[in-house]
């Protein structure tokens, strides 16, 4: 039986739909989902609004909410699914890893699992750094693009707390995937941490054979700064 938190939630947005708005974001997503044509600014507000009278659910009701609405169609009630899972965060169990897993192979595009991957996953990570070893290992086996990404992403915002020895291994690991979206992730995790140890990317592209588009990625952040000094 679904929650009437969810039923009052999927009214609520569902009442708010903009056809005109729905092809343009569908085509944005490759249509793989489709749209209420809700954007974001829109989504976020109408959702405060939303919470604000009924509050947040808590809990295992979060987790339970957040399910129902990752399984309705449309693009934003994903979206708001990872809403309600940011709020709880910091209360939930080191077993949640398995909850946040499936919301990288399910409904899976990068709009949602670079969110789940960074700001859930790395956060939850960090509270439970045991699970890193295990997870990361076997998302790198999986033969899953979502999750070999995921293991790549994780550290965004770790910085100066980055495990480097594992960011370089899951790079080195997936250096040679012909995905776009491996190579995409490469070059990403790279630049962000160029941000806290340039010297340490720049050694490690020098001496691995990445893509061109995950060199590419690596390097704008220390080559905007060696143009702006003049090096």
């Amino acid at each position: 039986m679904t929650s009437p938190y969810t039923i009052n939630l999927e009214k609520w947005l569902r009442a708010h739909a903009n056809t005109e708005n729905a092809p343009s974001m569908e085509a944005y997503m490759k249509n793989h989902f489709p749209f209420l044509g809700i954007r974001n600014p829109e989504r976020v507000s109408l959702t405060k609004q939303f919470t604000k009278e009924h509050g947040f659910p808590k809990g295992e009701e979060a987790v339970r909410v957040a399910q129902e609405l990752w399984s309705l169609p449309e693009r934003e009630f994903h979206y708001t699914a990872i809403m309600i899972l940011l709020q709880i965060r910091k209360t939930v169990h080191a077993a949640h890893i398995d909850v946040l897993e499936s919301y990288i192979v399910t409904q899976s595009w990068w709009d949602t699992v670079d969110t789940v991957a960074d700001h859930l996953i790395g956060y939850h990570l960090q509270r439970f750094p045991t699970l890193i070893p295990d997870y990361v290992e076997k998302w790198l086996a999986s033969n899953h693009m979502w999750l070999q990404r995921t293991a790549i992403l994780f550290q965004l915002k770790y910085k100066e707390k980055t495990d480097v020895p594992l960011l370089f291994h899951c790079i080195t690991t997936m250096a040679d995937s012909k995905e776009f979206f491996i190579r995409k992730a490469i070059g990403w995790a790279l630049r962000e941490y160029s941000k806290t140890d340039a010297e340490s990317v720049q050694t490690f592209v020098a001496n691995h054979d990445l893509s061109p588009l995950s060199v590419r990625e690596a390097l704008k952040v220390i080559h905007k700064k060696q143009g702006n000094t003049g090096i």
